[in-house]
C-alpha cells in the first residue's frame, strides 16, 4: 500500500514522523477522536478538479472547504469535487477517502488551507482508515511546496451561506 511508499519517502528525506495505528474511522473527526489528536491538527484531503485537472485540497478536519473561495483564490474557471470512481482510479493503493496529502506521490498539485499552516504538527490518513502519520507541518511544507490559499471555513459556519460550500 501507499504507507510503505510514504514511509520510504519520509525516511529518504530524513523527516521525523510517527505512524499511529487506530481503530477504523472514516471521517477526519472520527480519526481525531480515535487517535486522540485535536481535530485542527488532522489534515483531511479533498480531491478537487481545477478546470478538469485533479488536485489535492488539504485543510484542517475542524473546517470545511468552500469551493467558491477556492475558485476565486486560484482564478479558475471551474472547481468541482472528484467523484468516488475517480478516487479509485487516481489512488489505487489507497482506501477511498484515506489518501495522504502528498500530491508528489500521485502527480498532482497540493493546495493547502492557510489555517493548516498555523499548527506546529499535522496528522493525516496514510492510505487506510486505520493508520495515520503525524509530523511537523514545516517538514510537510518543505517536502510538498504546496500552494497556500484561503479556502476553508469553520464547520460552525453554515454551509448554505457559501455557494458551493461542502465538507
Amino acid at each position: 500500500m501507499i504507507l510503505k511508499r510514504l514511509v520510504e519517502f519520509l525516511d529518504g528525506n530524513k523527516i521525523k514522523y510517527v505512524v499511529v495505528h487506530h481503530s477504523q474511522a472514516f471521517t477526519a473527526r472520527e480519526v481525531a477522536v480515535s487517535a486522540h489528536i485535536p481535530g485542527k491538527e488532522i489534515a483531511k484531503t479533498v480531491v478537487v478538479k481545477v478546470d478538469g485537472k485533479p488536485a489535492m485540497a488539504v485543510l484542517p478536519a475542524s473546517q470545511m472547504i468552500d469551493l467558491r473561495m477556492l475558485k476565486e483564490a486560484l482564478n479558475a474557471g471551474k472547481i468541482e469535487l472528484a467523484g468516488e470512481g475517480e478516487l479509485n482510479t487516481l489512488f489505487p493503493e489507497c482506501e477511498v477517502g484515506a489518501m495522504p496529502p502528498f500530491g508528489n506521490l500521485f502527480g498532482m498539485d497540493v493546495l493547502v488551507a492557510d489555517t493548516l499552516a498555523l499548527d506546529e504538527e499535522i496528522a493525516f490518513n496514510a492510505g487506510s482508515h486505520r493508520e495515520l502519520v503525524k509530523m511537523f507541518y514545516k517538514d510537510f511544507e518543505r517536502l510538498i511546496t504546496p500552494k497556500l490559499l484561503k479556502f476553508s471555513v469553520d464547520r460552525r459556519v453554515r454551509a448554505d451561506l457559501y455557494e458551493g460550500g461542502t465538507s
